[in-house]
């Protein structure tokens, strides 16, 4: 499993945000280093211990040439694995069912719906009696010359997708 699909599987468990997630590894991460740096063990209970080991200079053998070389000392990062973890890896106890992600409560929407007041109608005004107005003799209608339509375009042909 490398950091990305760690991040994939803790996802659920922050509320399906690998951002989170991310930032969640990001910060653990970043405080085993820091603390182990300093010089400082860290011990997960039943996971195990990290811690800082100085290795001093030593001899050793150029494996082609079988020539003796001197190892400059060096400082390293040891894992002891804790007695839980050794147990579960060896199948003689039983590993935990993994915590089950947050369920999502979802907060219910609740819509008042409001009556607005209906308005009242004036009372409507009488109208004075229309006089009738002479009639007038309507002219013939002339007819508009009729358009020419524009030729129609071409449409551009389609373009094709050439799949490798």
């Amino acid at each position: 499993m490398n950091k990305a699909q760690f991040i994939a599987y803790l996802a659920p468990q922050f509320g399906d945000s690998k951002k989170e997630a991310a930032r969640a590894v990001d910060v653990v991460f970043d405080a085993i280093v820091r603390n182990i740096s300093k010089g400082d063990d860290v011990m997960i209970n039943d996971f195990g211990k990290f811690k800082k080991v100085d290795r001093p200079a030593r001899k050793g053998r150029n494996p082609f040439t079988g020539e003796t070389i001197q190892i400059k000392a060096s400082k390293k990062v040891r894992f002891l694995p804790a007695k839980a973890l050794k147990e579960i890896i060896a199948g003689a106890r039983k590993l935990e069912a993994a915590p089950k992600p947050p369920v999502k409560v979802v907060p219910k929407v609740v819509v008042k719906v409001v009556a607005k007041p209906v308005a009242k109608k004036a009372p409507a005004k009488k109208a004075a009696p229309a006089k009738k107005a002479p009639a007038k003799k309507a002219a013939p209608a002339k007819k508009a010359p009729a358009k020419k339509a524009a030729p129609a375009k071409k449409a551009a042909p389609a373009k094709k997708v050439v799949k490798k």
